[in-house]
């Protein structure tokens, strides 16, 4: 399975992108997948997740994305997006999306990985 995210830019506080995470290699139906952020000096955090029935509430976020970012899927596209609105200076790190054959999990613990792209929100 190979991830790639893109979508990572500058922006200004108060600002939004949207990210996107294109799956190829197996059937992308099949994976949940996350969404993670590591800032400068900073560990790799969780920020959002989905599950593989993503309709009913099947998403989570990290508290401090709440209802400023949305996950969602396509999975007619092989693609997850992350839309973050409101965007803080706080949340200037280089995102990553990762994709789990079980449920979705805020550690680390995933099977597979994206390169990342650097989001930079300027104050």
């Amino acid at each position: 399975v190979q991830l790639q995210a893109f979508g990572g830019g500058l922006v200004q506080a108060g600002g939004s992108l949207r990210l996107s995470c294109a799956v190829s290699g197996r059937s992308f139906a099949n994976y949940n997948m996350g969404w993670f952020r590591q800032g400068p000096g900073k560990e790799r955090e969780f920020v959002a997740g989905i599950g593989i029935n993503f309709s009913g509430g099947n998403t989570y976020y990290a508290d401090s994305v709440e209802g400023r970012f949305t996950i969602s899927r396509d999975n007619a596209k092989n693609t997850v997006y992350l839309q973050m609105n409101s965007l803080k200076p706080e949340d200037t790190a280089v995102y990553y999306c990762a994709a789990r054959a079980t449920r979705v999990v805020i550690t680390t613990d995933y099977d597979y990985w994206g390169q990342g792209t650097l989001v930079t929100v300027s104050s």
